[in-house]
């Protein structure tokens, strides 16, 4: 398995597989709209603009199961960081990250890197996984984990 044998479902109801993203790096969040991170968004876009044209490809998930802090509907999570934050970047439909329902691209990206628990459970929104252009998830950042934090382990996929 990697993570282009996965697919989900965008904010207008089609389903994109992400095999469409092979070849380029991906930053890949669960979000949400009335969070304490959600100025993230910001930095997420940031990093977006800095280095699209070098093939870095940004992908959000709303996500309401921590706080209920993503309470409307995707279309209202997708207007709300287009509106407040300038966000280009893809989102996609809300999802669950944790438990039965969890979507299954989230299974498996934290099977990949279970996180600093090593129980694999997201512990809040934003948490953020970083994927080589060859699909291998290389790198996961917890939520407080900065755009500046990031940066490094970016550009050095970038660069191979």
């Amino acid at each position: 398995m990697s993570i282009y044998d996965y697919q989900a479902v965008d904010t207008q109801g089609k389903t994109v597989s992400l095999e469409a993203y092979k070849g380029s790096v991906l930053l890949v969040a669960n979000t949400a709209s009335q969070c304490g991170l959600t100025p993230q968004y910001g930095e997420l876009q940031e990093l977006y603009e800095q280095y699209k044209s070098k093939g870095l490809e940004v992908l959000g998930f709303p996500c309401n199961q921590f706080g209920a802090q993503e309470p409307g509907t995707s279309e209202e999570a997708e207007a709300f960081c287009q509106l407040n934050y300038g966000v280009t970047f893809k989102i996609f439909a809300k999802i669950d990250v944790n438990g039965e329902g969890a979507h299954p691209l989230f299974q498996y990206l934290k099977s990949q890197k279970p996180g600093p628990e090593g129980n694999g459970e997201i512990a809040w929104n934003f948490t953020k996984f970083l994927v080589s252009r060859e699909g291998e998830v290389v790198h996961r950042f917890e939520p407080r984990e900065t755009a500046e934090s990031m940066k490094s382990a970016i550009e050095s996929l970038l660069d191979e």
